[in-house]
């Protein structure tokens, strides 16, 4: 099949679970054979989650009990909102849509695996009734995109990496995408890179556990704009001995989530700060120097040494750009390294766009019967087609 030009919507919500992001694309082939494919942004629309849906979603990603209605309500629920979100996207910026690239909501991350029925079992999954969407806007919906590279060995994380690489590669530059969502992802292109030359893996968190540290001690979903940060202190030792823990040591691939990173987590990491002396405060600019330190160190330890002493240019992008003092933190942090940090917008893409533009070019690769995973970044033992098809 020869690729076509198509106006593909990738819909995003991540493990913050504060909403919806759609990015509308045109996405067509690329001029030469072997070309990747080229990629325009239309339009870009957050849409937040209601209260009430969020509550839910992070119940059950936080592992909380729920009946089988109770997850197949909020599978159904989902994939209402996904509808909603899409169809106003396209609306708003007139497009008549021709695929929709889904990735759903992740409620469970389990790549190492667990013991499980007398084996270990290695699991992810997104939720989200692909089928609602594809009914509501009468167009083809690609879905469930990580299980695939899971079933090949690999993490099923990250998966941004093919569009960083179509879009971000350079012939002269060494390039770091950076994303700051709940989870902190990195991808690596060294200059003049091929696809198998890139490295990309989960760092650990962003803004996830300065998020639950600041609903358990300010009742907020988040830290507008780092204000809290700024004026607290950063507890070192408590920083330096959670940098001690197994995730952070261990080398790519590797990916993580509210498994590694949730209430869970947050809870422990505000005992070790009021054992420390800590106020509310320095446990929120503790938290955000956690992840500002963790990035900087999985860049030291694992990208550095693949890039070679040359100099980087890192393009941010995720929430976590919105935090001020996070994003100082890790200017100061990269300013020894010989990496330029440069947000995301400057290069065209809102930084909140960036992983649903990634589902758009998942999908429309899917669509087109071509591999989108990077065994590279994953591990996968081989490069595979992701998703499921739901036909409008």
């Amino acid at each position: 099949m020869i690729p076509k030009p198509m106006i593909v919507a990738g819909v995003m919500s991540g493990t913050s679970a504060d909403g919806v992001d759609v990015a509308l694309c045109r996405i067509a082939p690329g001029l030469r054979a072997g070309d990747p494919p080229r990629l325009k942004l239309l339009g870009h629309l957050g849409a937040p989650y209601s209260r009430a849906v969020r509550q839910e979603v992070i119940r059950v990603m936080e592992g909380a009990p729920m009946t089988a209605a109770e997850f197949s309500r909020l599978n159904w629920k989902l994939g209402a909102v996904y509808a909603d979100a899409v169809a106003k996207a396209a609306k708003k910026f007139g497009v008549d849509l021709a695929l929709v690239g889904l990735h759903g909501q992740t409620v469970h991350h389990e790549a190492r695996g667990a013991k499980a029925l007398g084996a270990t079992v290695r699991s992810t999954w997104q939720i989200g009734e692909a089928a609602v969407v594809a009914a509501r806007l009468r167009c083809s919906v690609v879905s469930d995109f990580r299980p695939a590279d899971l079933a090949a060995d690999g993490q099923g994380a990250p998966l941004v990496p093919m569009l960083d690489w179509c879009m971000f590669r350079s012939k002269t530059k060494n390039r770091v995408l950076l994303n700051l969502g709940g989870i902190a992802n990195m991808t690596a292109i060294p200059a003049g890179g091929g696809l198998a030359d890139v490295t990309a893996f989960d760092s650990g968190p962003a803004n996830m556990v300065i998020d639950g540290c600041m609903e358990a001690l300010y009742g907020r979903p988040f830290d507008r704009n780092g204000a809290i940060a700024r004026r607290g202190r950063v507890l070192g030792d408590v920083v330096a001995r959670v940098m001690r823990e197994g995730y952070f040591s261990s080398p790519p691939p590797k990916s993580c989530g509210r498994e590694q990173f949730g209430s869970a987590f947050a809870a422990r990491f505000i005992g070790m700060c009021r054992d420390a002396g800590g106020t509310d405060a320095d446990i929120i600019t503790t938290a955000t120097a956690l992840t500002a330190e963790s990035v900087v160190e999985a860049y030291r330890r694992f990208v550095g040494v693949h890039l070679g002493a040359a100099k980087a240019e890192a393009l941010v992008a995720g929430g976590g750009v919105r935090n001020r003092t996070l994003m100082a933190m890790l200017r100061e942090g990269f300013s020894g390294l010989g990496v330029q940090l440069r947000e995301m917008d400057e290069v065209g893409i809102p930084a909140q766009a960036k992983e649903a533009v990634a589902f758009a070019l998942l999908a429309w690769l899917t669509w087109h019967g071509l591999s989108g995973n990077v065994p590279s970044a994953t591990g996968a033992g081989r490069a595979v087609m992701l998703g499921k098809v739901s036909h409008g």
